[in-house]
């Protein structure tokens, strides 16, 4: 929720190298500022996505105009579009990693397939402020101080950018996404369970997709009645589970379209289509163009 107060902390800021749109920033527990752009006090947002980590203290923060308590091993996602602040910055010490997925070679469809990745990047953003909103991991013990570590050792590898850096860096940020990702059991509050078994349908739909999925099925994935897991799912995503299970399988079409020798009838079959008919429609209405046209374009 942006006012005409808010400020936009650009990317080009934060990020060495266009071509890896990724940093770390660490904020300690002081009321001075801690590097050149530092926004951590005023109502700002990002063009880009930032991943903070509570490493240390308590405290406040303002999102969308609704404040949430953090405290000590806390982690939560910051989508560019959120307005946010916190309270007081003498409380509270944060390591933020600022990185733009749009531009990032991450493998997003292996991630999807961990159902905590779903939660933490989609779902708990894109429904936070809604009733018993608020959710997010808390980190404690061992995966706290591999959190911590894998942060730190992405900023080492950042700043002294030796040979082979960028691979590093990407290898750092994936293995950080994948570790949260996997910490996410789920919190007790009913919410936050929900979430957490609609991303595990979302998981399912990822990794099974080529395979005659039902309504029926995922909710018995999600251990909930077919009306409820149609409730729960679209407040989540906007879509029901199939409408996701079919763009999915003609995501994964345009990949194969784009690359290989496979005939358009043998991706259809291979992405879960029984009709290559009725593929060739979905797609066109997905991609405003034929599979063969989309073929030779790219």
């Amino acid at each position: 929720m942006m006012t005409e107060n808010s400020e936009k902390a650009f990317g080009s800021n934060y990020f060495n190298s266009p071509e890896l749109p990724v940093a770390v920033a660490e904020v300690s527990a002081s009321p001075l500022a801690q590097h050149a752009h530092d926004l951590t006090e005023r109502d700002h947002f990002h063009d880009f996505s930032e991943l903070v980590l509570v490493t240390g203290g308590s405290g406040s923060q303002i999102v969308d105009g609704i404040e949430y308590p953090v405290a000590a091993g806390d982690l939560f996602l910051i989508q560019g579009h959120s307005c946010h602040r916190f309270t007081d910055r003498r409380t509270v010490s944060l390591l933020n990693v600022q990185f733009d997925p749009e531009r990032l070679a991450l493998p997003y469809s292996l991630l999807r397939r961990i159902p905590g990745y779903n939660v933490i990047f989609h779902l708990e953003p894109a429904t936070r402020g809604s009733a018993g909103g608020g959710n997010r991991l808390r980190l404690s013990g061992g995966s706290l101080a591999r959190a911590e570590h894998l942060i730190r050792e992405l900023r080492r590898e950042l700043a002294e950018a030796a040979p082979g850096y960028e691979a590093a860096s990407l290898a750092l940020l994936t293995g950080l996404i994948v570790h949260v990702s996997r910490c996410h059991a789920g919190p007790p509050a009913a919410r936050g369970a929900a979430l957490l078994r609609v991303g595990e349908v979302i998981s399912r739909i990822e990794r099974d997709y080529a395979e005659p999925l039902t309504l029926s099925g995922l909710a018995a994935v999600a251990g909930m009645s077919q009306n409820h897991l149609l409730r729960l799912f679209r407040a989540a995503t906007g879509s029901t589970p199939i409408e996701h299970l079919l763009k999915v399988r003609l995501r994964r079409a345009a990949a194969l379209l784009r690359g290989g020798t496979l005939t358009i009838g043998e991706i259809a079959a291979r992405c879960g289509f029984n009709d290559s008919n009725y593929f060739a429609k979905k797609f066109r209405d997905l991609y405003g163009e034929s599979p063969r046209s989309y073929r030779r374009r790219e």
